[in-house]
């Protein structure tokens, strides 16, 4: 049976599950790169990398970028590609001088829930009904208590509110990015991947020589972290995500802002050696059962099989 946001299925599951992974382990790579490469460069590097690597990829496929050939398809692809790659991280890069860590992480995990009213105006066959608000607004609460008061704790800049703001954007531009590919018209994954992070690349690579001059040197631990924040969350990242919600729904691939926190606090405990609390765990619990509720009926209809 072919997956659909009723029934995404055993695959798109495991999709999630991985790419939970991979995007958790995003915030370690990037903090990385961060330690020895200015925030644009480390936003343009992402995304332009990536795109090369996706561009030689999907042409030895046969999906290379020739094959969107409409001008509609364009459209949807330049959409995306500026909203929700090259304005997102822009956006977030600015926004993240200015804000915790802490805060940042709340506002991506408000991604479910502000896709929720999108879906039900421009994705109506996703099915928005009282169990997956109920799930979605449970699994934001979970974060909220894995992340802890630290989230809303001012960092003293003074752009904090600006900083706030351009955060919770992003989580916006997001969302529409979501509804944007559910909506697109029909053509190969790798092609969409590849064409979205090429206009990102097309506006984010000016402004890192704007604002940060010339290019860094990649030899070096900063620039390794930085090559697989590209190679790996970035472009598998950005083909996982595609294939996820051209199958399964916009909504069902915004669970990943839940996985994603508490992956990133596993790599912690495991990686850099940080502490979980009796919260976290709390938090944790709460948010793999705001994701059983929104997709009860689903794990129902698999568990039957």
């Amino acid at each position: 049976m072919n997956a659909s946001p009723d029934n995404p299925g055993l695959k798109n599951w495991l999709s999630i599950l991985v790419l939970g992974v991979i995007w958790g382990g995003a915030f370690l790579s990037s903090k990385i790169a961060l330690g020895g490469i200015g925030l644009w460069w480390v936003a343009a590097g992402r995304v332009s990398i990536a795109a090369v690597a996706l561009i030689i990829l999907s042409s030895l496929m046969g999906q290379g970028v020739h094959r969107i050939r409409d001008m509609r398809s364009w459209l949807f692809v330049g959409s995306f590609g500026f909203i929700a790659t090259a304005s997102a991280m822009a956006l977030l890069s600015w926004g993240q001088q200015h804000v915790s860590s802490a805060f940042a992480g709340v506002t991506m995990g408000a991604i479910p829930l502000l896709i929720l009213p999108l879906a039900a105006v421009f994705s109506k066959d996703e099915g928005i009904g009282p169990r997956r608000i109920a799930g979605f607004c449970l699994g934001f609460v979970g974060l909220l208590v894995l992340v802890g008061p630290k989230a809303f704790t001012s960092s003293g800049a003074d752009l904090e509110t600006l900083g706030r703001l351009a955060c919770f954007g992003t989580a916006l531009l997001y969302s529409v990015g979501s509804i944007i590919t559910r909506r697109s018209p029909s053509m190969p994954p790798l092609a969409f991947s590849a064409a979205a992070l090429l206009v990102g690349s097309i506006f984010l690579l000016p402004l890192a020589f704007w604002f940060e001059g010339a290019p860094p040197r990649l030899g070096n631990t900063a620039g390794y972290a930085l090559i697989y924040a590209a190679l790996v969350p970035t472009a598998i990242g950005a083909v996982m995500r595609v294939n996820i919600i051209r199958s399964a729904g916009s909504v069902f691939m915004s669970l990943t802002s839940y996985l994603v926190p508490v992956w990133a606090v596993i790599f912690g405990m495991l990686i850099l050696g940080e502490q979980i609390t009796s919260t976290m765990i709390f938090g944790m619990i709460l948010i793999l059962l705001g994701i059983g509720l929104s997709q009860s009926r689903a794990l129902m209809t698999m568990f039957k099989r």
